[in-house]
């Protein structure tokens, strides 16, 4: 007990003496951000100003966009973040809070006299709870973990948005490159239904012939117009993410989407990545540790009641003054914590429970993500290897046959479109590829290790 108290004791002097510090847990954040992304948050060394935010989002738009820019943009500038990292300020006011003992109670009775001949009758009393000085050790811990674990969500928080800045980035890549593709298969389309009309005028193409060109263009336009409108939407989904308005939204892309790695990353390195190092699986062990140590809190002090200390001076009418200590004492009679106890054990076991549950949706979404990434490697592989060389050699012999007056131009036309259709096709498949790597990135808590050199454009 004399231990306890002295515990205690040293406690309130640290407790008392606790104060604010901005900063506070923002290096840890930084380091597990940069750790894992190879970015910063820009908070290590302090909250960076409103000019110092717009200088930096400045110089990485000016050069045009890429990957790395949007993550250190993400990270530094989207204001929903920003309140994520607030909220490391609530988690440490509260972890303060929790060091402070409540304050003492002082009672004041003052009795005035009814008859001339008695004095007045004055009770002073001064009262602190002793219970809650003992357990401010234990508590203090607990909300030290609390904390501990709010900077591991934030810092998840922080990596989800890295990696979802990727993928907004290349999905906007894709779509310019589609945007292209479709523009040329447009200008083919438009050049048939032109040759169709002077035809039909000749009357060298029926009107069926015609109408075959004409809908084909207007087909081509919808395509056009269908990329148009799904690159827009994804410019301004990255736009939202990295806080993005006004002029700054006029951004332009540096780099076209990267090429294929020539190597994945086994998949059973993948599912233990993601059990290592996803924040998320941490916080949900932390909250395990926490509930299990104010369950084993619940116990040790549950036949402790309210226990209030303190000293009282009174003075009854025509008597002495009296000063001595006081001491008040609840009985556990009847309320012993048992639904306290109860409540924490069945917090902890469900705490646990979800962590294992997470623990199992998190290898399953990376067997998944990686099956996706698969099957669109393999499609771009097949793509490459064998259907656009078929669909280029079938343009030049077109060609060839075209220049020898043995095919008509709607045949040539015809074999170009399929040609640039193969392209798209391809573009989409990298694009699925792309969005399901840094999906990947997103299910194992980071960065996955650097492609190595791109096999291919």
């Amino acid at each position: 007990m004399k231990r306890a108290i002295l515990c205690g004791a040293l406690a309130v002097a640290a407790g008392g003496c606790a104060t604010f510090e901005k900063q506070k847990g923002h290096d840890q954040v930084a380091a597990l951000v940069r750790e894992r992304s190879g970015a910063t948050t820009g908070w290590g060394e302090g909250s960076p100003g409103a000019e110092q935010i717009a200088a930096r989002v400045d110089a990485l738009l000016g050069g045009g966009l890429t990957l790395d820019g949007a993550v250190e943009i993400a990270l530094l500038n989207s204001p929903a973040l920003q309140a994520t990292y607030e909220e490391l300020g609530v988690s440490q006011a509260e972890m303060i809070q929790a060091g402070l003992l409540s304050n003492p109670t002082l009672d004041i009775k003052l009795g005035f006299p009814l008859t001339p001949s008695t004095v007045n009758e004055l009770e002073i009393g001064l009262v602190q709870e002793l219970v809650e000085l003992l357990m401010l050790p234990l508590r203090t811990k607990v909300a030290a973990e609390q904390f501990q674990a709010d900077i591991l969500r934030v810092s998840h928080e922080a990596l989800q948005a890295a990696a979802e800045a990727k993928k907004q980035l290349a999905a906007v890549q894709a779509e310019e490159q589609l945007l292209e593709a479709r523009r040329k298969a447009l200008q083919a389309a438009e050049a048939a239904a032109d040759l169709a009309h002077r035809q039909h005028r000749a009357g060298g193409i029926t009107d069926l012939e015609l109408a075959e060109r004409t809908v084909a263009h207007e087909q081509a336009r919808v395509e056009v117009a269908q990329v148009e409108l799904s690159l827009a939407a994804s410019r301004e989904r990255l736009n939202r993410l990295l806080g993005l308005w006004g002029p700054r939204t006029e951004w332009k892309v540096r780099d076209a989407l990267p090429g294929l790695p020539v190597e994945e990353v086994p998949l059973d390195r993948l599912e233990s990545m993601a059990i290592r190092r996803r924040l998320d699986l941490a916080v949900a062990r932390h909250e395990v540790a926490m509930l299990a140590r104010a369950a084993d809190l619940a116990r040790t002090w549950r036949y402790f009641g309210r226990v209030e200390v303190g000293v009282d001076t009174h003075q009854d009418a025509d008597g002495p003054r009296l000063l001595g200590p006081s001491l008040v004492l609840e009985l556990p009679v009847f309320d012993q914590r048992q639904a306290a106890i109860a409540r924490l054990e069945a917090q902890q076991h469900r705490a646990e429970r979800r962590l294992a549950a997470l623990s199992v949706d998190a290898r399953s979404e990376v067997r998944e993500a990686r099956a996706r990434l698969l099957a669109a490697r393999q499609l771009v592989l097949h793509l490459d290897a064998n259907v656009l060389p078929l669909r280029r050699r079938v343009v030049e012999h077109s060609l060839r046959q075209y220049n020898g007056m043995q095919l008509g131009l709607y045949q040539l036309l015809e074999a170009k479109r399929a040609e640039l259709d193969s392209e798209r096709d391809r573009l989409e498949a990298l694009r699925e590829y792309w969005s399901w790597r840094f999906e990947l990135e997103k299910l194992v808590g980071g960065r996955i290790a650097p492609p190595a050199q791109e096999a291919r454009r």
